[in-house]
Protein backbone atom coordinates (compact mmCIF):
# COMPACT_ATOMS: atom_id res chain seq x y z
CA UNK A 1 0.00 0.00 0.00
CA UNK A 2 1.25 3.49 -0.81
CA UNK A 3 1.86 5.14 2.55
CA UNK A 4 -0.12 8.25 1.66
CA UNK A 5 -3.00 6.54 -0.17
CA UNK A 6 -5.34 6.18 2.78
CA UNK A 7 -5.11 5.74 6.54
CA UNK A 8 -7.90 3.36 7.58
CA UNK A 9 -10.26 4.52 10.32
CA UNK A 10 -11.10 2.41 13.38
CA UNK A 11 -8.80 -0.32 12.12
CA UNK A 12 -8.32 -2.38 15.28
CA UNK A 13 -11.86 -1.83 16.53
CA UNK A 14 -13.50 -2.93 13.28
CA UNK A 15 -11.37 -6.02 12.68
CA UNK A 16 -11.54 -7.10 16.32
CA UNK A 17 -15.33 -7.20 16.02
CA UNK A 18 -15.44 -8.59 12.48
CA UNK A 19 -13.09 -11.59 12.38
CA UNK A 20 -14.33 -14.43 14.56
CA UNK A 21 -13.20 -17.40 12.42
CA UNK A 22 -9.54 -17.63 11.42
CA UNK A 23 -10.41 -20.14 8.71
CA UNK A 24 -13.43 -18.13 7.57
CA UNK A 25 -14.30 -16.31 4.36
CA UNK A 26 -14.56 -12.52 4.59
CA UNK A 27 -15.42 -9.65 2.28
CA UNK A 28 -13.96 -6.14 2.34
CA UNK A 29 -16.21 -4.21 -0.04
CA UNK A 30 -14.13 -0.99 0.12
CA UNK A 31 -10.53 -2.07 -0.51
CA UNK A 32 -9.07 1.42 -1.04
CA UNK A 33 -5.49 1.47 0.20
CA UNK A 34 -5.81 -2.09 1.51
CA UNK A 35 -5.41 -1.20 5.17
CA UNK A 36 -8.44 -3.06 6.49
CA UNK A 37 -7.84 -5.97 4.09
CA UNK A 38 -4.26 -6.31 5.23
CA UNK A 39 -5.38 -6.54 8.86
CA UNK A 40 -8.09 -9.10 8.03
CA UNK A 41 -5.50 -11.27 6.27
CA UNK A 42 -3.21 -10.96 9.28
CA UNK A 43 -5.97 -12.42 11.47
CA UNK A 44 -6.78 -15.28 9.10
CA UNK A 45 -5.04 -18.64 9.00
CA UNK A 46 -3.88 -20.49 5.87
CA UNK A 47 -7.40 -21.73 5.12
CA UNK A 48 -8.97 -18.28 5.43
CA UNK A 49 -10.11 -16.31 2.39
CA UNK A 50 -10.74 -12.65 1.66
CA UNK A 51 -12.69 -11.20 -1.26
CA UNK A 52 -12.20 -7.46 -1.74
CA UNK A 53 -14.11 -5.02 -3.94
CA UNK A 54 -13.24 -1.58 -5.28
CA UNK A 55 -14.68 0.17 -8.32
CA UNK A 56 -11.90 2.80 -8.37
CA UNK A 57 -9.12 1.59 -10.67
CA UNK A 58 -6.55 3.57 -8.64
CA UNK A 59 -7.19 1.34 -5.62
CA UNK A 60 -6.13 -1.74 -7.58
CA UNK A 61 -2.57 -0.43 -7.64
CA UNK A 62 -2.50 -1.33 -3.93
CA UNK A 63 -3.28 -5.01 -4.45
CA UNK A 64 -1.80 -7.24 -1.76
CA UNK A 65 0.10 -10.25 -3.05
CA UNK A 66 -1.51 -13.00 -1.03
CA UNK A 67 -3.04 -16.21 -2.43
CA UNK A 68 -5.90 -15.90 0.07
CA UNK A 69 -7.05 -12.61 -1.52
CA UNK A 70 -9.30 -12.09 -4.54
CA UNK A 71 -9.59 -8.41 -5.54
CA UNK A 72 -12.53 -7.57 -7.82
CA UNK A 73 -13.13 -4.31 -9.70
CA UNK A 74 -16.79 -3.71 -9.02
CA UNK A 75 -19.24 -1.60 -7.08
CA UNK A 76 -20.20 -3.09 -3.72
CA UNK A 77 -23.86 -2.78 -4.64
CA UNK A 78 -23.29 -5.95 -6.68
CA UNK A 79 -22.20 -8.02 -3.66
CA UNK A 80 -25.03 -10.53 -4.05
CA UNK A 81 -24.36 -11.05 -7.77
CA UNK A 82 -20.59 -11.36 -7.34
CA UNK A 83 -20.78 -13.88 -4.49
CA UNK A 84 -23.44 -15.83 -6.36
CA UNK A 85 -21.07 -16.02 -9.32
CA UNK A 86 -18.32 -17.35 -7.06
CA UNK A 87 -20.32 -20.49 -6.35
CA UNK A 88 -23.30 -19.16 -4.40
CA UNK A 89 -20.83 -18.18 -1.69
CA UNK A 90 -21.87 -17.57 1.92
CA UNK A 91 -19.41 -15.66 4.08
CA UNK A 92 -18.44 -15.18 7.72
CA UNK A 93 -18.11 -11.42 7.69
CA UNK A 94 -18.48 -8.28 5.59
CA UNK A 95 -16.69 -4.97 6.15
CA UNK A 96 -17.53 -1.63 4.55
CA UNK A 97 -15.66 1.62 5.15
CA UNK A 98 -17.95 4.10 3.43
CA UNK A 99 -15.62 7.07 3.54
CA UNK A 100 -13.95 8.66 0.57
CA UNK A 101 -10.25 7.79 0.50
CA UNK A 102 -7.52 10.30 1.23
CA UNK A 103 -6.12 9.57 -2.23
CA UNK A 104 -9.38 10.57 -3.88
CA UNK A 105 -9.50 13.81 -1.86
CA UNK A 106 -5.85 14.71 -2.36
CA UNK A 107 -5.55 14.12 -6.11
CA UNK A 108 -6.75 17.45 -7.60
CA UNK A 109 -7.99 16.07 -10.90
CA UNK A 110 -10.48 13.80 -9.14
CA UNK A 111 -12.44 16.95 -8.25
CA UNK A 112 -13.46 15.80 -4.78
CA UNK A 113 -12.02 18.79 -2.91
CA UNK A 114 -12.60 22.53 -3.15
CA UNK A 115 -9.04 23.04 -1.87
CA UNK A 116 -7.81 22.63 -5.44
CA UNK A 117 -8.55 24.30 -8.75
CA UNK A 118 -9.68 21.36 -10.90
CA UNK A 119 -12.40 19.98 -13.11
CA UNK A 120 -15.66 19.10 -11.36
CA UNK A 121 -15.58 15.30 -11.52
CA UNK A 122 -16.29 13.48 -8.20
CA UNK A 123 -16.72 10.04 -9.82
CA UNK A 124 -15.39 7.18 -7.72
CA UNK A 125 -15.56 5.03 -10.85
CA UNK A 126 -14.08 7.18 -13.61
CA UNK A 127 -15.73 5.06 -16.29
CA UNK A 128 -19.16 6.21 -15.06
CA UNK A 129 -21.00 8.57 -17.40
CA UNK A 130 -22.24 11.26 -14.98
CA UNK A 131 -19.80 13.62 -13.28
CA UNK A 132 -20.40 16.65 -11.05
CA UNK A 133 -20.20 19.15 -13.92
CA UNK A 134 -22.85 17.19 -15.85
CA UNK A 135 -25.08 17.27 -12.81
CA UNK A 136 -24.67 21.02 -12.21
CA UNK A 137 -25.27 21.82 -15.86
CA UNK A 138 -28.08 19.37 -16.54
CA UNK A 139 -30.27 19.05 -13.45
CA UNK A 140 -33.31 21.29 -13.11
CA UNK A 141 -33.40 23.91 -10.37
CA UNK A 142 -35.90 21.77 -8.46
CA UNK A 143 -33.70 18.68 -8.73
CA UNK A 144 -30.60 20.60 -7.63
CA UNK A 145 -32.51 21.92 -4.63
CA UNK A 146 -33.58 18.39 -3.72
CA UNK A 147 -30.03 17.03 -3.99
CA UNK A 148 -28.62 19.81 -1.80
CA UNK A 149 -31.39 19.51 0.77
CA UNK A 150 -31.59 15.71 0.90
CA UNK A 151 -27.91 14.78 0.73
CA UNK A 152 -26.29 17.90 2.17
CA UNK A 153 -29.06 18.87 4.60
CA UNK A 154 -28.34 22.47 3.59
CA UNK A 155 -30.70 25.18 4.85
CA UNK A 156 -29.76 27.51 1.98
CA UNK A 157 -30.53 24.87 -0.70
CA UNK A 158 -33.17 27.03 -2.42
CA UNK A 159 -30.87 30.05 -2.76
CA UNK A 160 -27.88 28.00 -3.85
CA UNK A 161 -29.85 26.05 -6.47
CA UNK A 162 -31.25 29.27 -7.93
CA UNK A 163 -27.77 30.83 -8.08
CA UNK A 164 -26.33 27.74 -9.79
CA UNK A 165 -29.00 27.73 -12.49
CA UNK A 166 -28.62 31.47 -13.11
CA UNK A 167 -24.81 31.20 -13.35
CA UNK A 168 -24.75 28.30 -15.79
CA UNK A 169 -26.73 30.32 -18.34
CA UNK A 170 -23.67 32.55 -18.73
CA UNK A 171 -20.99 29.87 -18.44
CA UNK A 172 -21.47 26.12 -18.00
CA UNK A 173 -19.85 24.69 -14.89
CA UNK A 174 -16.47 23.06 -15.46
CA UNK A 175 -14.25 23.82 -12.46
CA UNK A 176 -14.20 23.80 -8.68
CA UNK A 177 -13.36 27.52 -8.75
CA UNK A 178 -16.64 28.30 -10.49
CA UNK A 179 -18.61 26.35 -7.91
CA UNK A 180 -16.83 28.07 -5.02
CA UNK A 181 -17.53 31.49 -6.54
CA UNK A 182 -21.25 30.89 -6.99
CA UNK A 183 -21.79 29.33 -3.56
CA UNK A 184 -19.73 32.15 -2.06
CA UNK A 185 -22.03 34.69 -3.66
CA UNK A 186 -25.05 33.54 -1.64
CA UNK A 187 -23.68 32.47 1.75
CA UNK A 188 -21.97 34.39 4.54
CA UNK A 189 -18.20 34.38 4.01
CA UNK A 190 -17.41 32.92 7.45
CA UNK A 191 -19.66 29.93 6.68
CA UNK A 192 -18.37 29.31 3.15
CA UNK A 193 -16.08 26.34 3.82
CA UNK A 194 -18.71 24.64 5.98
CA UNK A 195 -21.38 25.06 3.30
CA UNK A 196 -19.01 24.03 0.51
CA UNK A 197 -18.24 20.83 2.42
CA UNK A 198 -21.96 20.02 2.49
CA UNK A 199 -22.44 20.98 -1.17
CA UNK A 200 -19.58 18.68 -2.17
CA UNK A 201 -21.00 15.89 -0.02
CA UNK A 202 -24.40 16.24 -1.66
CA UNK A 203 -23.02 16.30 -5.21
CA UNK A 204 -20.70 13.36 -4.54
CA UNK A 205 -23.53 11.26 -3.10
CA UNK A 206 -25.70 11.98 -6.14
CA UNK A 207 -22.95 11.44 -8.72
CA UNK A 208 -22.02 8.08 -7.21
CA UNK A 209 -25.54 7.05 -6.13
CA UNK A 210 -24.04 6.25 -2.75
CA UNK A 211 -27.19 5.75 -0.69
CA UNK A 212 -28.78 3.51 -3.31
CA UNK A 213 -25.55 1.48 -3.37
CA UNK A 214 -25.63 1.22 0.43
CA UNK A 215 -29.19 -0.09 0.31
CA UNK A 216 -28.09 -2.79 -2.16
CA UNK A 217 -25.11 -3.63 0.05
CA UNK A 218 -27.26 -4.03 3.15
CA UNK A 219 -29.83 -6.24 1.44
CA UNK A 220 -27.29 -8.26 -0.56
CA UNK A 221 -24.93 -8.63 2.38
CA UNK A 222 -27.73 -9.90 4.59
CA UNK A 223 -28.41 -12.67 2.04
CA UNK A 224 -24.74 -13.65 1.81
CA UNK A 225 -23.82 -13.80 5.50
CA UNK A 226 -23.87 -17.15 7.25
CA UNK A 227 -25.74 -17.40 10.55
CA UNK A 228 -23.28 -16.10 13.13
CA UNK A 229 -21.57 -13.98 10.46
CA UNK A 230 -20.91 -10.31 11.16
CA UNK A 231 -21.57 -7.12 9.23
CA UNK A 232 -19.28 -4.19 10.15
CA UNK A 233 -19.93 -0.77 8.62
CA UNK A 234 -18.01 2.47 9.13
CA UNK A 235 -19.98 5.55 8.09
CA UNK A 236 -19.10 9.24 8.05
CA UNK A 237 -22.31 11.23 7.94
CA UNK A 238 -25.76 10.99 9.47
CA UNK A 239 -27.54 9.83 6.31
CA UNK A 240 -25.45 6.66 6.09
CA UNK A 241 -25.30 6.05 9.83
CA UNK A 242 -29.06 6.41 10.20
CA UNK A 243 -29.68 3.86 7.44
CA UNK A 244 -27.22 1.35 8.92
CA UNK A 245 -28.53 1.76 12.48
CA UNK A 246 -32.12 1.34 11.30
CA UNK A 247 -31.33 -1.73 9.20
CA UNK A 248 -29.46 -3.47 12.00
CA UNK A 249 -32.25 -2.67 14.47
CA UNK A 250 -35.21 -3.73 12.33
CA UNK A 251 -33.82 -5.85 9.50
CA UNK A 252 -35.49 -3.70 6.83
CA UNK A 253 -34.84 -0.42 5.03
CA UNK A 254 -38.18 1.07 6.05
CA UNK A 255 -37.33 1.03 9.76
CA UNK A 256 -40.48 -0.93 10.58
CA UNK A 257 -40.31 -2.73 13.94
CA UNK A 258 -41.85 -6.00 12.78
CA UNK A 259 -42.74 -8.57 15.45
CA UNK A 260 -44.26 -12.04 15.63
CA UNK A 261 -47.48 -12.87 17.48
CA UNK A 262 -45.45 -13.31 20.68
CA UNK A 263 -44.07 -9.79 20.36
CA UNK A 264 -40.55 -10.91 19.47
CA UNK A 265 -38.59 -8.86 16.97
CA UNK A 266 -38.36 -10.33 13.48
CA UNK A 267 -35.04 -8.62 12.81
CA UNK A 268 -32.42 -11.18 11.74
CA UNK A 269 -29.71 -9.20 13.54
CA UNK A 270 -28.16 -9.22 16.98
CA UNK A 271 -26.66 -5.78 17.37
CA UNK A 272 -23.10 -6.05 18.71
CA UNK A 273 -22.44 -2.32 19.08
CA UNK A 274 -25.26 -0.87 21.16
CA UNK A 275 -23.69 2.53 20.62
CA UNK A 276 -21.61 3.40 17.59
CA UNK A 277 -17.87 2.97 18.13
CA UNK A 278 -16.01 6.22 17.45
CA UNK A 279 -12.29 6.99 17.12
CA UNK A 280 -10.21 7.69 20.18
CA UNK A 281 -8.80 11.13 20.78
CA UNK A 282 -5.39 9.75 19.85
CA UNK A 283 -6.66 8.42 16.50
CA UNK A 284 -8.28 11.74 15.64
CA UNK A 285 -5.02 13.52 16.47
CA UNK A 286 -3.12 11.11 14.22
CA UNK A 287 -5.74 11.04 11.47
CA UNK A 288 -8.11 14.05 11.56
CA UNK A 289 -10.15 12.66 8.66
CA UNK A 290 -11.33 9.85 10.96
CA UNK A 291 -13.06 12.30 13.32
CA UNK A 292 -16.59 11.68 11.99
CA UNK A 293 -16.24 7.88 11.62
CA UNK A 294 -18.84 5.68 13.30
CA UNK A 295 -18.63 1.89 13.41
CA UNK A 296 -21.69 -0.30 13.80
CA UNK A 297 -21.56 -4.10 13.87
CA UNK A 298 -24.34 -6.68 13.84
CA UNK A 299 -24.33 -10.47 13.85
CA UNK A 300 -26.75 -12.56 11.85
CA UNK A 301 -28.94 -14.64 14.13
CA UNK A 302 -29.13 -18.39 13.84
CA UNK A 303 -32.25 -19.36 11.86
Amino acid sequence: MKADYHQPALLKESIDLLVTQESGTYVDVTFGGGGHSREILRRLGPAGKLIAFDKDVDAHQNKIEDPRLLLVKTDFKFIDTVLDGLGNLKVDGILADLGISSHQIDVPERGFSFRFSADLDMRMDRSASLNAADLLNGYSEQDLKQVLRKYGEIDQAVKIAAALVKARKSAPFQTTDQLREIVGSVVVAKNLNKILTLVYQALRIEVNQELEALECLLLGGAKRLKPGGRFAIISYHSLEDRMVKQFFRTGNLQGEDRRDIMGRSLSPWEVITRKAVVPSEQEVNDNPRARSAKLRVAEKKES
